[in-house]
């Protein structure tokens, strides 16, 4: 991740698909505060961007749009509830983002399977890198 922009952008993403249900859970704000300690930003920005509805910007790379997708995956089971307009809008994202529709697929099924809803780093990479052979 290079700017500070695109960090934002990123956050508010996040917080538009946690929005998409109707109601911000305690659980999808801690993991989006977390996800913004993570990418140093502050809070107060953080809490701006919750007011202001800014406009997205596409990720060049494409690791960092895998990473942004899974992100969005783990937002949408931390609150144990699984809403029918957030699958359907995960799955509008991530071809947005040009992302292989398969490979989505398989990660959101192992993400369901998984205990704790948590994929490993290489499981996830390797998913998205045998799309493209």
């Amino acid at each position: 991740m290079e700017t500070t922009q695109e960090k934002i952008s990123l956050l508010q993403e996040m917080i538009s698909f946690a929005l998409i249900d109707g109601e911000l859970h305690d659980k999808e704000y801690d993991f989006i505060e977390i996800v913004a300690y993570e990418l140093q930003i502050d809070k107060a920005t953080l809490l701006k961007l919750y007011e202001n509805k800014g406009e997205v910007k596409v990720i060049k790379d494409e690791m960092n749009r895998i990473c942004q997708f899974y992100r969005l995956a783990l937002l949408m089971r931390c609150d144990n509830v699984l809403h029918e307009r957030e699958i359907i809008k995960i799955n509008e994202i991530g071809i947005h983002m040009g992302l292989n529709p398969y490979a989505m697929k398989r990660v959101l099924k192992l993400i369901e399977e998984s205990p704790n809803h948590i994929v490993d780093a290489h499981t996830l990479i390797a998913i998205f890198s045998e799309q493209l052979n």
